[in-house]
């Protein structure tokens, strides 16, 4: 059995190694392990009419997965004709949550299943969140760039410019999935109110944590602090733009780890310039990386991170984890725990 593994320098191949022989190597014995890594996150992602997000050349990727039963990736890209080169295929694992660098279709119309780590880095997003609030709220960022600079900023302790605490003030979650849910627990230590909105989630949900369910309107309007933890879908991009800082609160903070398209950027950059928002804390832009004149890189109000919220070692080591979890339970014959395609006919037997 020849089982292929394409990670990079943040799912390394010493992590994979290590979850193999502890998860699949009692289970599978004497099997040919070929390991390759791209160079994400150093190269950044690229797309194409078939997949997106991907590093490497697919031609080349479909070259190394030829003739191998098993296929695990991160973000190299694993197209049609890497599938097609591969005719004993059994299983493709996904590192990641979304697996839009696989062909998915091209998958199911094989039988092939395909398995993914959602969540893998929930817990590292609600801290860095958790974070990017605070820092934005106390202006943690620009004193240290000031002071980096040689600029000692004692006149910060003057009362006009001192931050605002996070005890008492009103946060309004947009989205209200895995990591808006994990997050409540920690703004619930800091005693602040929390409104959420996401049409998708039943009454029961919000209530179960305490957390008071509104429509996206009222949590504008009533507070002081917006994160967006929203999906990117048709229906979700570009949801909040001018109308929707217009109807922020003064002096507001806007935070977004979720995803770039969500938001009409140049209005935000506008609602900053402005003065009618107090800050915003990014860690996902529209165009990533983004260009070296784009404007909101030169406001002194806005925290600006690139795109590194689910980057730690724990997400990393648990996303290898996850899917090694259900090769074995595919050679096991046991039920898939995150499989991304619709099930065919049983194929899981060891060859």
């Amino acid at each position: 059995m020849k089982i292929v593994f394409i990670g990079d320098l943040f799912v390394r191949s010493t992590i994979f190694q290590e979850a193999w022989e502890q998860q699949l190597g009692p289970l599978l014995g004497n099997v040919t392990l070929l390991m390759r890594e791209v160079n994400w996150p150093d190269v950044p992602v690229t797309h194409n009419d078939e997949i997106k997000e991907f590093v490497g050349d697919p031609g080349e990727i479909a070259e190394l997965v030829r003739d191998s039963q098993v296929i695990v990736t991160h973000v190299a890209p694993i197209s049609k004709a890497a599938i097609s080169a591969a005719p004993d295929l059994q299983i493709i694992a996904c590192c990641r949550g979304g697996p839009v660098n696989i062909n998915v279709p091209a998958a199911t119309a094989r039988k092939i299943p395909v398995v993914n780590s959602p969540g893998r880095n929930s817990q590292a997003v609600v801290e860095f969140t958790l974070g990017l609030i605070i820092a934005e709220c106390r202006g943690i960022s620009r004193a240290h760039g000031a002071l980096s600079q040689g600029v000692w900023q004692g006149e910060l302790y003057r009362y006009d410019k001192a931050g605002r605490e996070l005890k008492g003030q009103t946060i309004g979650l947009v989205g209200f999935g895995i990591i808006a849910r994990m997050l409540v627990p920690y703004l619930k230590t800091f005693g602040m109110r929390i409104l959420a909105y996401d049409p998708y989630v039943p009454a029961a949900q919000f209530a179960r944590q305490g957390v008071e369910q509104t429509d996206l309107s009222t949590l504008l309007q009533a507070s002081d602090i917006v994160s967006v933890h929203a999906r990117l879908t048709s229906e979700t991009q570009g949801m909040i733009g001018a109308r929707e800082f217009t109807r922020m609160k003064p002096g507001a903070y806007f935070i977004n780890t979720a995803r770039g398209p969500l938001v009409d950027y140049e209005a935000l950059c506008a609602a900053l310039q402005s003065g009618h928002l107090g800050g915003a804390g990014l860690d996902t832009l529209a165009l990533e990386p983004p260009p070296a004149d784009w404007p909101l890189l030169k406001l002194d109000n806005v925290t600006l991170t690139p795109h590194i919220a689910g980057s730690s070692r724990e997400s990393a080591q648990r996303g290898v984890q996850t899917v090694l979890g259900d090769i074995a339970n595919f050679y096991a014959g046991k039920p898939l725990r995150n499989r991304v395609n619709p099930p065919g006919p049983p194929t899981n037997a060891v060859r």
